[in-house]
């Protein structure tokens, strides 16, 4: 079996998904994710109750991505 070495870099590819949330876990107190299922239909959600704390954590990230080239 072939030895994957993971480097801690930024990248434009995409990511394996599943390689990418086990690299997450415990490492962080909550998360928002929006994405597509295995069937291309659209999946949204987050660990957070509050829907106000979730708009504004997808409002600062969208400002964060605007902002980079």
């Amino acid at each position: 079996m072939a030895k994957i070495i993971e480097l801690p870099v930024i990248t434009s590819l995409d990511l394996d998904s599943d390689r990418t949330l086990e690299n997450l876990k415990g490492k962080l107190d909550g998360f928002v994710y929006a994405g597509y299922d295995k069937e291309g239909n659209e999946v949204v959600g987050s660990t957070f109750g509050d829907r106000r704390e979730i708009l504004w954590l997808l409002e600062r990230f969208r400002t964060e991505l605007m902002g980079q080239d």
